[in-house]
C-alpha cells in the first residue's frame, strides 16, 4: 500500500465544540428501529432493517465523535484520517476485537481504498473540505455526505452511517446539533441519500449536479437540527 504526504502531516486545529447527550441520540435511534418497518414502506428505496446490533455500532461511532470532539481533534486534518476508518470500521463491526478479528480482511481492505483510490478515496474529500472552510458548517457537512456516497464511494460498506457520524463531526464541532436518524427525518434523509449513491463523482456532476444535491442536504440539515442532541446547546447560537 502507498504511504501518502498527507498521511503522515500533523494538524492540530481544535474547535469550540458541542458535546453529544448520546443517551438522547439512542432513544431516537430505538423510536426509529420501533417503527422502522412502516418507515421503509414510505421510502423510495428500501433500506436494511435497524437492528439491535446497527443501533450498537452507530452508538459506538457516536461515542466515539463524542470523544473527538472532546479533545478537540479535528478529523479532516492531514494525520488525523485514521479516526475516519475508526468510524467505519465501529459501524460495521463494534468494538469488540472478536468481531474485528473476524472482519480484518474486510477492514484492510476498507483502508487500502480508503487512501489509495484515486478518484473517490479520502484525499479528493479532504481538499474539497479544505477548500470550502468559508461555508456554513451546513453546507460543508452536506458537501462532505455528499462525497462519501457519490459514486465511487469512500468505504466498501457503510457509508450512509458513516457519512451520518463524519457529518454529526462537523456539525457539531461547529457547535450545531449531530445529525441523528429521527421518525420524523428518515424519509427526508434516507430518498436524497439513495440519489447521491447513484450520482457519478465526474466532472460533469461535480460542476452541474453536485451544487445542487449540497444546497438541498444543507437546507435539510438546518431544517432537522435538533438541539435536544446536545449536552450542551447554548454554544449552538443560531
Amino acid at each position: 500500500m502507498a504511504v501518502l504526504w498527507w498521511r503522515e502531516t500533523l494538524d492540530s486545529t481544535s474547535f469550540a465544540a458541542a458535546r453529544l447527550d448520546l443517551d438522547a441520540i439512542e432513544a431516537a435511534l430505538r423510536g426509529v428501529q420501533r417503527q422502522f418497518s412502516t418507515i421503509n414502506t414510505l421510502l423510495n428505496c428500501r433500506r436494511d432493517s435497524l437492528d439491535d446490533k446497527v443501533v450498537a455500532n452507530m452508538m459506538a461511532g457516536y461515542r466515539y465523535v463524542d470523544e473527538a470532539l472532546a479533545s478537540g481533534a479535528d478529523l479532516l486534518a492531514m494525520g488525523n484520517l485514521k479516526h475516519l476508518l475508526e468510524l467505519n470500521a465501529r459501524v460495521l463491526c463494534g468494538t469488540e476485537p472478536r468481531d474485528r478479528a473476524d472482519h480484518a480482511e474486510h477492514l484492510r481492505a476498507t483502508e487500502e481504498r480508503f487512501y489509495d483510490d484515486q478518484s473517490g478515496g479520502i484525499r479528493d474529500i479532504v481538499e474539497w473540505y479544505r477548500l470550502h472552510r468559508d461555508e456554513s458548517v451546513w453546507k460543508r457537512a452536506a458537501g462532505v455526505y455528499v462525497r462519501v456516497l457519490s459514486e465511487p464511494q469512500l468505504y466498501i460498506e457503510g457509508n450512509h452511517r458513516t457519512g451520518a457520524l463524519i457529518m454529526s463531526w462537523i456539525l457539531a464541532s461547529g457547535g450545531r446539533p449531530p445529525f441523528v436518524l429521527t421518525v420524523d427525518n428518515a424519509k427526508e434523509y434516507f430518498d436524497p441519500s439513495s440519489l447521491i449513491t447513484r450520482t457519478k463523482r465526474t466532472a460533469l456532476a461535480m460542476i452541474y449536479r453536485m451544487p445542487g444535491l449540497k444546497k438541498h442536504f444543507a437546507e435539510f440539515l438546518k431544517a432537522q437540527a435538533d438541539a435536544g442532541f446536545l449536552m450542551n446547546p447554548a454554544v449552538a447560537a443560531y
